[in-house]
């Protein structure tokens, strides 16, 4: 089984806490980030500069997310581009036994961490998994219903065309079913 491109090996960061190292990636990716309208496409990259930092928990990572999705403006399906600017912070727990572990804070109390929340994120030996993190920030960065423009008019109901690209002798307004009898009818000076 071929390795993630989202996992990152720590093994050049010592584990004590202050010591910090950058680095700048290129992820090419496999398969879609994004929503079904707008997502980076498969192939391609997503810039990463990261900054992972040793703290006495774990690893703190923070990055810059870029990228730039692709997809249809959901008025008139006209394709978009979407560039895609984001942070993220994270921190990857050292990996431990399950259940709960002490640590000390700043002011020298002992205090527990629940290891079995959710929502945190654990290191596999000296390997971090970023995906979760940059899928959030493409995703939250991502608007829900995407438009090319701003005012897009969307598309003409019987024909289909989008009304920015019909000509002005084409009426920007439906006609109304309900007056079609009348239109043949002469009009009286």
């Amino acid at each position: 089984m071929a390795r993630s491109i989202y996992i990152f090996n720590t093994h050049d960061l010592p584990h004590r806490a202050g010591e910090m190292r950058e680095h700048q990636l290129d992820l090419k990716i496999p398969e879609p980030v994004g929503v079904d309208l707008l997502s980076v496409k498969p192939g391609e990259v997503i810039e990463v500069d990261l900054r992972l930092q040793s703290v006495d928990e774990g690893v703190l990572a923070s990055a810059r997310v870029m990228a730039t999705a692709t997809g249809e403006c959901t008025r008139c399906l006209k394709p978009i581009t979407w560039p895609i600017d984001e942070n993220f912070t994270e921190l990857y727990y050292y990996e431990i036994a399950a259940g709960k572990r002490g640590t000390k804070s700043k002011s020298g109390k002992d205090e527990e961490i629940d290891l079995e929340e959710d929502d945190l994120s654990f290191m596999v030996g000296d390997d971090i998994d970023l995906e979760p993190a940059i899928r959030d920030a493409v995703i939250l960065n991502l608007a829900v219903n995407p438009l090319c423009t701003e005012d897009c008019p969307g598309l003409e109901e019987k024909q289909g065309q989008s009304w920015a690209y019909l000509s002005a002798e084409q009426s920007q307004t439906p006609a109304d079913q309900r007056w079609a009898a009348l239109k043949d009818f002469p009009l009286k000076n």
